[in-house]
């Protein structure tokens, strides 16, 4: 299959068979080939990384003023509580203005509201309240610059590359992810967390200056639609009749809600389990982006989106979850919060791919909004949750309960669709073969 895929020309419940491409690493980076993705992409990789470094300093400055690990997870639910609540508003607004101007505007917000916690910081006043109102704003922020940021990406490249470009976005995000919490824990741990708040403010201001500079010309402009809330009823009716879009957000909530929001339990194995301090929970985070980031390539070799995919990545995301809890050391730990990592992010990227893909173009906006609600809404409703279950039972009994959950949610969807006749489980008990499998019943297009 060539060319510009259509949304609309997909099944409702078909497979998603991807473009062909070129071989070798000329296919596996074909989005980099145009000019303004490069660009944006560039300015990212200092963002993220920054980015990473602000959020470990700002998640142990708060355990070091509360001594809390549920109050480090209360950050998160203040910083993603207004996607979860008012979601819908900043998706009207990236459906309905111009989406470059937007994206400019919401960085050079961050970057002032970074730039305020950074001032505080550094004149010695800065305190719980200040860290919780800054992170609040920051949230309203969000609401805008997550869906706009999310649609002009598909504005920068053809449809027939938002697939790749979807996954060197993750490249880039968890390349930053793998050196900024190591280079903020340091920070940290040497000179406080002003310096990694005053970086983040400065690759804000400088993403918001590359998009402005961006090559008008050699964009590809989505349609914008008329924005009221009874549009937002009709993007839920809409992702309601597509299971390639209902179903990834149902398993979605549960791994947001249980298994993502794992960060805060790493601060805990970090301070209470094998008392490695804030080096040890930079380290921690890296080494989890470090996993994320071999996804993030694997997703590149992707050739075709499908349900069961999906359910098979969760469900080993919860088991690696489930065996990093009975690690003993800590470079065990490591080894396999990598895996954990890594099957987060390519499941997260093929997640990602199928929504999109399987939305019409004019609402797409809409339907990343949601998605999007659902993947920080959860984070935001667990992280608190995680927070205080390794509060009162301690971080291990965390990190069970993390990954319990997503496997049971992938078990009890496969075995919805297998009632359903949307798969079929298989079981094996001949040695030297799998003992359960989920496939498709012959060309049944869940497969």
């Amino acid at each position: 299959m060539t060319g510009t895929i259509d949304p609309l020309a997909v099944p409702p419940t078909g497979p998603i068979e991807l473009p062909a491409r070129a071989r070798g690493i000329r296919g596996a980076v074909g989005s980099l080939g145009y000019r303004n993705y490069r660009r944006f992409q560039g300015a990212h990789l200092f963002l993220h990384a920054a980015g990473w470094m602000q959020r470990i300093a700002i998640d142990w400055l708060v355990l070091e003023l509360t001594g809390s690990m549920a109050i480090v997870g209360l950050l998160v639910l203040v910083q993603w509580g207004p996607m979860l609540l008012f979601g819908q508003y900043g998706a009207l607004i990236a459906d309905r203005f111009p989406r470059r101007l937007t994206v400019a505007v919401v960085y050079a917000c961050l970057a002032v509201l970074s730039g305020t916690l950074a001032l505080l910081w550094f004149f010695d006043v800065l305190e719980l309240w200040h860290v919780l109102v800054i992170t609040f704003l920051i949230g309203i922020v969000c609401m805008v610059e997550i869906p706009a940021r999310v649609v002009f990406l598909s504005e920068m490249v053809d449809q027939k590359h938002l697939p790749n470009a979807i996954s060197i976005y993750a490249i880039v995000f968890w390349t930053g992810g793998m050196i900024g919490p190591a280079l903020g824990g340091g920070l940290v741990a040497i000179d406080g967390a002003g310096w990694a708040l005053a970086a983040y403010t400065a690759s804000a201001l400088l993403v918001a200056g590359t998009v402005l500079v961006l090559r008008r010309a050699e964009l590809f402009p989505v349609p914008h639609a008329s924005a009221s809330p009874a549009t937002m009823r009709e993007a839920a009716r809409y992702v309601r009749s597509k299971p390639t879009i209902f179903w990834p957000m149902v398993l979605l909530a549960a791994a947001a809600i249980f298994g993502m929001p794992i960060s805060v339990v790493l601060a805990g194995m970090a301070q209470e389990v094998f008392n490695t301090g804030a080096a040890g929970y930079g380290l921690y985070s890296s080494l989890l982006a470090a996993g994320a980031l071999i996804g993030a390539m694997a997703s590149t070799a992707v050739r075709a989106l499908r349900l069961r995919f999906l359910i098979i990545l969760v469900a080993i995301f919860g088991a690696l979850l489930l065996a990093s809890a009975a690690m003993q050391s800590s470079l065990a730990f490591c080894v396999v919060l990598a895996g954990a990592g890594c099957m987060r992010v390519l499941y997260e990227i093929v997640s990602d791919s199928l929504v999109q893909l399987s939305s019409n173009l004019r609402i797409r906006g809409r339907i990343v909004s949601l998605y999007v609600a659902i993947l920080v809404g959860g984070q935001a409703i667990g992280s608190p949750l995680l927070g205080a279950i390794a509060d009162a039972a301690g971080p291990r009994i965390a990190l069970v309960i993390a990954g319990a959950v997503p496997i049971l949610a992938a078990a009890a969807i496969a075995a919805h669709l297998a009632r359903t006749g949307s798969f079929r489980m298989k079981l094996t008990l001949k040695r030297g073969e799998s003992i359960l499998s989920i496939v498709g019943p012959g060309h049944n297009p869940l497969s």
